[in-house]
């Protein structure tokens, strides 16, 4: 089900290590990015001085980015010196500080060229997760002081996952996947309405028959989550226009409560779906796989764990042997929420954690295993990640395995 590619999006990318004397206004107020020569791979010579629209965006792992849009200029700097060699330089407008002085010496910078001519200026901690996200989406090598580029190639290069998607929509780049090959089968099942997550997930699921969830219990997951995400944009789309077609007008006025509260209605549904989805499909594998589990049971403190292996009785039961128990966390992005799942079960000592999110850095995963919790990542997602963290790193199978080497053992 793989959609599209880099390269519909992006003519290419630079990367490189911020220095002081480009983003430290203590050190040098010249707004210009160094080592830019390479850049002319896809940004081109700089034959005339040109000025470039441009959205700067501030990336952290826990906060929504910080954007604005306005420009950059691209120059030859010995553009009167003919006998020399070309200097292109790039420069960001006094405006831009806002943004690009949130960066430090020695934290990251994107230079990304648009299919729409458009740059895309993106600025990250050293080692956050979101930029080892961004070098793995766009296949770059670790960066260093000086930049080093891809260009891509048109239909080639870059295919759309879902872990690519994600990451995308972090940048703030939407790509569609609604397929109206489906509107009929859905509106035939539910009507131009949402159904309950229950059993919108369970209707994916139903509509993927060749899925194998005892034999690739990964790549079925991943196989219903797809597919739901199609059906539900597919589904949002159809709504959507129906609303913006009625439009917002009451009294002769136009009705901005309305339009505002529709506007959250539809956010806030996308935001609450993607965790419910991850939820119902897990509970689809297992069920599949013929394990005794609760969702939400509860365990000290009322606290509700996602996942309760063999089940919230078991538990309590103090008689019942606490080596034979799992306690497993469910959220589709992780961020810093995973030491959530660390006060959920006493009992439970080595606790799990399954997650969509994409190339979660090292310190990140370096103080989950310090913490007793061992991640959980769908085979399809794991190449994001750095090779050490994938020798770490449980599939879905590994956790199904242990599930049910815990029910094998003699009480």
């Amino acid at each position: 089900m793989k959609r599209g590619y880099l390269a519909d999006y992006f003519v290419g990318v630079g990367v490189k290590r911020l220095s002081g004397t480009e983003i430290d206004p203590r050190v040098s107020n010249g707004h210009e990015f160094q080592g830019t020569r390479v850049l002319q791979a896809f940004l081109g010579p700089p034959s005339t001085r040109q000025s470039i629209p441009c959205t700067y965006l501030w990336l952290t792992d826990d906060e929504p980015p910080a954007r604005l849009d306005a420009s950059a200029t691209w120059y030859d700097a010995r553009a009167n010196q003919p006998h020399r060699r070309p200097e292109p330089r790039l420069l960001y407008t006094t405006e831009a500080e806002a943004i690009v002085y949130q960066a430090a010496d020695g934290d990251t910078l994107f230079v990304c060229l648009g299919r729409d001519g458009r740059l895309l200026i993106l600025l990250c901690r050293a080692a956050s997760d979101i930029e080892q996200q961004l070098l793995w989406l766009f296949g770059l090598e670790a960066p260093t002081e000086r930049f080093n580029q891809k260009a891509f190639d048109p239909g080639h290069d870059g295919h759309l996952d879902f872990a690519a998607r994600h990451i995308l929509e972090a940048i703030e780049i939407e790509v569609p996947v609604a397929d109206d090959h489906w509107l009929e089968t859905i509106l035939k099942a539910f009507g131009p309405k949402f159904p309950g997550t229950a059993a919108f997930s369970a209707f994916a699921r139903k509509l993927c028959p060749d899925v194998a969830p005892l034999e690739r219990p990964d790549q079925a997951l991943m196989a219903w989550l797809e597919l739901e995400e199609i059906l539900f944009f597919t589904l949002e789309r159809h709504i959507i226009d129906d609303r913006l077609r009625a439009g917002f007008l009451g009294d002769g006025k136009t009705d901005v409560d309305g339009f505002i509260s529709f506007s959250l209605s539809v956010q806030n549904r996308r935001k609450s779906r993607a965790g419910y989805s991850l939820e119902h499909h897990l509970a689809g594998v297992f069920e599949a796989h013929g394990l005794t589990f609760d969702r939400g049971g509860r365990t000290e403190g009322n606290k509700k764990p996602d996942f309760l292996f063999p089940g919230a009785a078991a538990y309590r039961d103090a008689d019942f042997d606490a080596g034979r128990l799992t306690l497993l966390g469910a959220k589709s992005s992780c961020k810093d929420r995973w030491r959530q799942v660390l006060s959920e079960g006493e009992r439970v000592g080595d606790k799990h954690l399954v997650t969509l999110e994409p190339g979660i850095s090292e310190n990140q995963t370096d103080e989950m295993r310090a913490a007793q919790l061992q991640l959980v990542v769908p085979t399809p997602i794991q190449a994001s990640y750095r090779p050490a963290q994938q020798a770490w790193l449980f599939s879905l199978d590994d956790l199904i395995g242990l599930v049910k080497a815990r029910a094998r053992t003699p009480v």
